[in-house]
């Protein structure tokens, strides 16, 4: 299995004025330490570097995720995304441009996203999105 985590994991992972217990930190934990792939894309990169203060922090993030395989969208993926989007639109479901991007990402490569955004479960329905459950 690989995983593509999302930025609402990342960013509970690396919060330090707490412990969490949210089960998807403890299925990131695992794929870190096991078997499992674990891949990620520069919008998610970019959105922690843009939530997280100091260069100590910024440069300790962008050594961790150098670690990971990085996926990018094409010319496709941004075509694909903004029709999963409209479907999610037409069915009630709001779903941001990022969020369209990384979930037709996952559906390309074959990756399981690994979320704490129920948005993403909720589009999952309507498309072959697969979250980890």
């Amino acid at each position: 299995m690989t995983l593509l985590v999302d930025t609402s994991v990342w960013s509970l992972a690396f919060r330090r004025d707490q412990r969490s217990t949210v089960p998807q930190l403890s299925a990131l934990r695992n794929a870190l330490e096991g078997d499992e792939l674990v891949v990620t894309t520069g919008l998610v990169l970019q959105e922690l570097l843009q939530g997280f203060a100091g260069p100590r922090a910024r440069k300790d993030l962008i050594e961790r995720f150098a670690a990971l395989p990085l996926i990018s969208p094409d010319r496709r993926d941004h075509i694909d995304a903004a029709d999963l989007r409209n479907t999610c639109r037409r069915a009630g479901i709001r779903l941001g441009t990022i969020d369209a991007l990384l979930a037709q990402l996952c559906i390309r490569h074959d990756l399981i996203l690994l979320t704490t955004d129920n948005d993403f479960v909720h589009a999952a329905s309507h498309c072959p999105l697969r979250v980890w459950k």
